[in-house]
């Protein structure tokens, strides 16, 4: 187009003129749109309208590089150009990408510097900004120090931060009195790199000198700077002694409180906010929203949801992107997406927050099904996006769809971005590909520590501590330095394998870099030392942390809690709360475990409502623990509820139930759930059925118990440990102690357990010498005995009437084998000087212990007095006795018998009449046996079996032929001559006679009678079974809560010696 122009028109005026006014011996002009040169017409008209200075605006459209540089001929040739027409055309530079066009530009306003004053220059920062750093030097000459806070401000715009401090410093240099803008500029430069944190310190050192200490744009940064340094008392300081507190000012504080877990804090804040009268902005709602989820703090942040709502900013995209996350952080994902759904725009951090939740909450398809709303409301993933979409995949094992997305990152240039990196090893890690894993780490940046922590984790997990510990060499070796993750997961994998030894160097390692006393690093210490019981190490750890928070308490706790010191957890449990620290789901499942350890109920029921209040109620490893305390306590009512309530059961649910009733003495109800375990189709494990063989054990529910033998043997474990060590106690239990001592022998392999259980059994069927045997045939195997062993080996010295050895054993404990004897070996000794007679001596041993003895002690020397009959030491005992176990039933019975052994029928009718005062009753004796896969239980004097007549004339029948060939009958001892007369004889026989004369009537000749009995056995029914068995010619076994007797032809295998 070419025309003269005007004197004194704009340019604008001039291609208005041009467009209508063409010259005569020249074409039109071929223009691309006139729709263009009108619409950059009417901008340069609206922006020029005024006079100069006064317009600050930019064009409504953007010149394109031909438009611009004729705009800049007709200047040349006199057009004048206001301030705004000239910044329009700077903005246009830095799109056209040309730092050739920018320099001429720049010359140009150099040679009429009378036309551009002041945003103009700014403009040509910016277009300076937009190329290389060399080219800033070319500005040092701008006459105006607004230049300066521009620059700075541009530079950190683009998160620049090295070059935002070269300009700090440059300006302190040459000006030596910086604007707040440019300090407040150097200290979000601080807060953009971590390794800028001391430099931070020094600018808030000037921000003092200069007077700037209370000025808010300094202020807030500084808040920042602290907040993410963790030091949240500077912060706070720096908060209240700003003069002015805006909106920025208490956003900053409320983030430093939540990203630091002050989330109480934050909300206390939020509340003084609002009592200043500090409108509520949406920024503001987010930040105590986002604090809410940071600390959990779920129920405010539903009160904070109501005012949104009230406050009508649920449209608000900052808004709803908070509360997103806070639902989804709850697992509240429904009501998450429903609030997605209302929103009314979205931006990409909307579907990336709903993308993580789905993918944390292990949703397996709709995670990518909100990815393909936001690819279709034309939002392209970054690398945040992927990240969670490789989480989905590694949540859910999904690594076919991982490998895709993979791809994904490689074609879209994504692949050195930290996060994904991290996702992807992440994704091949827990998807159990690891040499997948270790092939894409060597791919990646070294310089990355968390890739290496990720690698650490991965072979901790396969417990291969050798290339653990070798990749942990090879990362020093190349330069890169562990941080506060790194050690963690080196020592994880030595706990795992049990090796302590190169633990310890380890924390050695930790001293020496100065990470020993982090929190995270000292939790996982002592968890490492509490599992391999080195507990006084891992209570010194605790002792010397500054901040103990809730992982350290609770690592001490369940240290405690999984070796049984159940005392100690509950004291630490305690401790932790007098330290105002709240405990989690773990610290209260460990200390529900240790009350179901001791059968502390109330203790329990006191945590179980600590757990409610706390939100745990629905947590299934507190659900768990929960079960088994109720189980373990006999409250079955309690442990069915808990048990019902839990929404999705595991293993350990179904084992914590059986286990826990087994444990108790419930047996019939362990055995129940386990049938009704395999109905729901819930795999059993070797827990499983060890907990159900010991309830078989324990009912001598031999039939049941070879069942679960043989499903023992079809799904595999019969090659386990475990599984021989229960088998041997089951057989042992049934009275098959040949059957036990075959699983013994033909275990591939044995640990100590599985001799003790051999040993025991030895023990309780009489079978003395053989259990000696094999127990110096076990130290001979380079097995240590422990406490187990030592309690079946002094019982089979007591049942054949070993003094002497017995003795000799007791002192090896801790002679031999450094073992301090506990009050069950102390009673043992009791035991075997009771049955020898010698209760003189038996009286002085107990005097004569380091320790108190305890019930049990006294329980087994009054047992022994009434067996002797000797009222002196016997009353010496009860009194002890009493005091200790005032409401104990069978301290009442001993104390009863002997007085009327003794003939002392007054005192006998005191003691029967303390029993009724106290309100104490005593323990009916109940004998069962199993007949046609049905246990019948009779009681003393029992009549109320359907065939109860039937089998009281058989039962006098049998009386009357064993008192042919020398039975006497000798079961009124207990009663005085004129209780005699006045009861019916029948009222007084005992259960167990009962249930072996069903079992004569009942069973087929061929088949071994076995019959349980809750109390020890009489004198006259272990004599009577001696002729009964004579007479029958079958084997009777009978088993007592203390030892098996086998009669057979006319003895005992006790050799009446019990």
């Amino acid at each position: 187009m070419h025309f003269k122009p005007h004197r004194g028109l704009c340019w604008g005026c001039h291609f208005h003129y041009a467009l209508y006014h063409p010259p005569r011996s020249s074409p039109p002009r071929k223009i691309a749109s006139l729709r263009k040169v009108s619409s950059l017409y009417a901008a340069c008209h609206a922006q020029d309208e005024s006079i100069e200075g006064e317009v600050e605006g930019h064009p409504t459209e953007t010149m394109s590089k031909r438009d611009a540089f004729t705009v800049l001929n007709e200047v040349d040739v006199g057009v004048r150009v206001g301030r705004s027409s000239h910044a329009s055309l700077l903005d246009c530079i830095p799109n056209v990408g040309s730092l050739v066009d920018a320099r001429e530009i720049h010359t140009r306003n150099l040679k009429k510097p009378c036309h551009f004053v002041g945003t103009p220059q700014n403009c040509q920062v910016d277009s300076y900004l937009a190329f290389s750093e060399g080219t800033i030097n070319s500005l040092d000459d701008m006459p105006h120090r607004t230049l300066s806070n521009h620059k700075i401000v541009g530079l950190l715009q683009r998160k620049e931060y090295n070059k935002v401090l070269s300009w700090f410093m440059r300006i302190m240099r040459n000006c030596g009195d910086p604007h707040s803008i440019v300090i407040a500029s150097a200290l979000r430069a601080c807060c953009g790199n971590n390794n800028y944190w001391f430099l931070g310190q020094q600018i808030h050192a000037k921000t003092i000198r200069y007077g700037f200490v209370r000025d808010s744009i300094v202020g807030n940064p500084l808040i920042d700077l602290y907040s993410k340094s963790g030091d949240v008392d500077s912060a706070r300081s720096v908060f209240e002694d700003l003069m002015l507190k805006d909106s920025i000012s208490w956003v900053a504080m409320l983030s430093c409180l939540s990203q630091n877990g002050l989330g109480g804090e934050a909300l206390h804040l939020f509340r003084e906010m609002l009592l200043y009268g500090i409108v509520l902005t949406p920024y503001v709602l987010s930040s105590v929203l986002s604090a809410c989820t940071k600390t959990d703090l779920f129920e405010h942040g539903e009160l904070i949801h109501a005012q949104v709502v009230k406050l009508g900013f649920s449209s608000e995209t900052v808004v709803g992107n908070a509360l997103v996350t806070l639902y989804s952080r709850c697992g509240s994902l429904v009501l998450a997406e429903q609030i997605f759904n209302e929103m009314r725009c979205r931006d990409r951090v909307t579907y990336n927050t709903l993308i993580s939740g789905y993918a944390q909450n292990g949703k397996k398809e709709t995670p990518f099904r909100i990815f393909e709303l936001m690819q279709c409301a034309g939002f392209r993933p970054d690398s945040i996006t992927i990240a969670a979409l490789l989480t989905a995949c590694s949540s859910i094992g999904d690594v076919q769809r991982g490998k895709q997305l993979h791809s994904y990152v490689l074609k879209a240039g994504l692949s050195s971005e930290y996060i994904i990196e991290g996702s992807i090893l992440d994704l091949y890690v827990k998807c159990a590909d690891i040499e997948t894993a270790r092939e894409f780490f060597n791919t990646t940046d070294r310089g990355n520590v968390v890739l290496w922590n990720v690698m650490l984790v991965a072979y901790g997990q396969m417990g291969d501590l050798g290339k653990s510990f070798d990749m942990f060499y090879q990362m020093q070796s190349e330069g890169m330095q562990p941080n506060q993750y790194t050690y963690p997961s080196i020592l994880r994998t030595c706990t795992y394998v049990g090796d302590l030894e190169l633990g310890e160097q380890i924390h050695t390692l930790t001293i020496k870099t100065g990470f020993e006393l982090n929190v995270y690093v000292s939790s996982v210490l002592i968890d490492m030392y509490s599992k391999c019981r080195h507990f006084e190490m891992a209570r010194n750890i605790l002792e010397r942390l500054d901040k103990k928070d809730v992982v350290s308490w609770t690592a001490m706790i369940a240290g405690y809690a999984q070796h049984d010191f159940c005392l100690e957890a509950l004291r630490t449990f305690v401790e932790m709360q007098l330290h105002g620290i709240k405990a989690d789901n773990i610290g209260l499942a460990s200390a529900i475990s240790s009350c179901a350890g001791i059968k502390a109920i109330k203790q329990g029921l006191q945590i179980h409502a600590q757990a409610c209040l706390s939100g745990y109620a629905t947590d299934i490893s507190i659900g768990n623990s929960l079960i088994n305390l109720y189980a373990r306590c006999g409250r079955t009512k309690e442990a069915y509820s808990v048990f019902d309530s839990v929404k999705i059961k595991d293993e350990i649910s179904w084992n914590g139930l059986i286990s826990g009733f087994a444990q108790s003495g419930s047996w019939e109800e362990a055995l129940k759930v386990f049938e009704r375990m395999d109905k729901y189709g819930v795999r059993a494990n070797m827990f499983t059925f060890g907990s159900a063989l010991s309830a078989s054990a324990n009912m001598a529910e031999i039939k049941q118990g070879k069942q679960i033998h043989a499903r023992i043997i079809k799904t595999g474990y019969d090659c386990e440990i475990e599984a021989g060590n229960a088998l041997i106690s089951l057989y042992a239990k049934c009275g098959l102690i040949e059957d036990a001592k075959t699983e013994f022998f033909i275990m591939p392999e044995r640990n100590e357990i599985s001799w003790n259980a051999m040993i025991t059994g030895y023990s309780q069927h009489g079978h003395g010498h053989d259990a000696l045997k094999l127990f110096e045939q076990m130290k001979q195997e380079k097995l240590r005995p422990n406490h187990v062993t030592y309690i079946g080996i002094l019982a089979a010295c007591s049942h054949i009437g070993l003094v002497d050895q017995g003795l000799d054993y007791f002192r090896s404990m801790k002679e031999e084998h450094c073992l301090l004897p506990r009050p069950d070996h102390y009673a043992c000794i009791v035991d075997i000087l009771g049955r020898s007679g010698q209760l003189v001596r038996a009286k002085e041993f107990i005097e004569e212990m380091p320790t108190a003895p305890d019930a049990m002690v006294w329980r087994t020397l009054l047992s022994a007095c009434t067996v002797h009959k000797n009222l002196e030491i016997g009353e010496v005992a009860a009194k002890h006795l009493l005091e200790l176990e005032p409401d104990d039933s069978a301290s009442y019975v001993l104390l009863s018998n002997i007085y009327a052994v003794a003939r002392k029928w007054d005192c006998r009718d005191e003691v029967r009449q303390l029993m009724k005062d106290k309100g104490v009753k005593k323990e009916p004796g109940r004998s069962w046996i199993e007949v046609k896969n049905k246990v019948h239980a009779f009681f003393v004097g029992d009549k109320l079996h359907e065939q109860a007549d039937t089998i009281y004339k058989f039962l006098e029948d049998l009386n009357n032929r064993a008192a042919e060939i020398g039975y006497t009958q000798d079961k009124y001892y207990l009663l005085h001559d004129s209780e005699q007369d006045q009861k019916d004889h029948t009222a007084h026989t005992h259960s167990e006679k009962l249930a072996v004369a069903f079992g004569l009537m009942s069973l087929s000749p061929e088949i071994p009678l076995l019959v349980m009995k809750n109390l020890r056995v009489c004198s006259d029914c272990h004599n009577w079974m001696k002729f009964v068995s004579s007479l029958a010619c079958r084997a009777i076994v009978l088993r007592d809560p203390y030892r098996f007797h086998h009669f057979d032809k006319g003895s005992c295998s006790c050799g009446d010696y019990w």
